[in-house]
């Protein structure tokens, strides 16, 4: 299918900026610059009841986190969020309208948390403060007004990955028990061979090029980008995982990965749904008020969730 034409809009706007390469940046200049793209962009901010910035112990000092609660209560599903940025740029605005808009419509305290960034710590230090947030919103549940055997993972790109990883790390570890995992345009596997990297390497926002950059900081250059908490579908075992809501875009160069993953997970007896939206980007669903597929894509997200939920 061709470019949606909010899409196509967007990407001539962007091309007409004259942006330097994702990867001819420095870390700190990339994060400077994804700050400044988030602040003004035309987002749509949904309403929540509360909105709360604190921070929480995690493995190596305090780790900032968002806590959205959408009504009062003290039965609400709980969602752990991690926010993309391959690793490397991002924190908790990043997705903050995605998390308004999920918080609200499942009526779920969301937890979202900013993790370190790499190069600054490499993997698997991020992921293990995503692991230690999980297991903080689930010792802290009921302070949150949350019910813990309720508890979801969700994020977009890097985020999916994170949350692909710590469901893995809570079935090994015997952790909090995960009922789904919500898996946004996720990266899936240290692998730039695919068909999707190759159709898509250029002119959709997400490039190869950035991606190879994303993955050198955050695994360095004698990473395990084969670990299965770093690449999710080289793990040996897939079985025994919550149920997975995969979302993934046409026009991305991670699309090829998001559906083995899924067709991997179903391999393995989860239960799996994956949909990819035509004429989308990578991450078309965190852009609130930009893409109208992006409501479509969290609503889809939204009806996963409270079935797992209410069961």
């Amino acid at each position: 299918m061709a470019l949606h034409p909010q899409v196509a809009a967007v990407l001539k706007a962007t091309e007409e900026l004259n942006l330097p390469d994702l990867n001819t940046q420095t870390p700190e200049a990339a994060r400077a610059a994804a700050k400044e793209r988030t602040a003004a962009a035309p987002r749509e901010l949904d309403h929540v009841a509360s909105i709360r910035d604190t921070v929480i112990p995690g493995p190596a000092g305090e780790l900032p986190v968002r806590i959205y609660t959408p009504s009062d209560g003290t039965d609400h599903p709980l969602i752990v969020w991690f926010h993309g940025g391959g690793w490397v740029i991002g924190d908790l605005e990043t997705e903050d309208p995605a998390c308004r808009v999920i918080s609200n419509s499942t009526d779920a305290v969301i937890v979202s948390i900013d993790y370190r960034l790499s190069p600054d710590v490499r993997f698997p230090e991020p992921v293990e403060d995503c692991y230690a947030g999980l297991v903080w919103a689930h010792k802290n549940a009921g302070e949150l007004g949350a019910d813990g055997s309720r508890i979801a993972v969700a994020g977009t790109s890097a985020g999916g990955n994170l949350s692909a990883a710590v469901a893995l790390m809570a079935r090994d570890r015997s952790g909090p028990g995960i009922s789904h995992q919500v898996l946004f345009c996720p990266v899936i596997d240290h692998d730039f061979s695919t068909a999707s990297y190759s159709a898509n390497a250029d002119g959709y926002m997400l490039s190869r090029d950035s991606m190879v950059w994303f993955w050198d900081h955050y695994i360095g250059p004698n990473g395990e980008g084969s670990h299965a908490y770093a690449s999710p579908i080289r793990a040996s075992d897939l079985s025994g995982l919550p149920a997975t809501t995969i979302i993934a875009a046409e026009y991305d160069p991670l699309v090829d990965e998001a559906e083995a993953y899924a067709g991997a997970l179903k391999a393995a007896g989860n239960d799996v749904t994956y949909t990819c939206y035509d004429g989308m980007i990578h991450g078309f669903n965190g852009a609130v008020g930009i893409y109208d597929d992006s409501r479509v894509a969290l609503s889809e997200a939204t009806a996963r969730l409270k079935a797992t939920f209410s069961r």
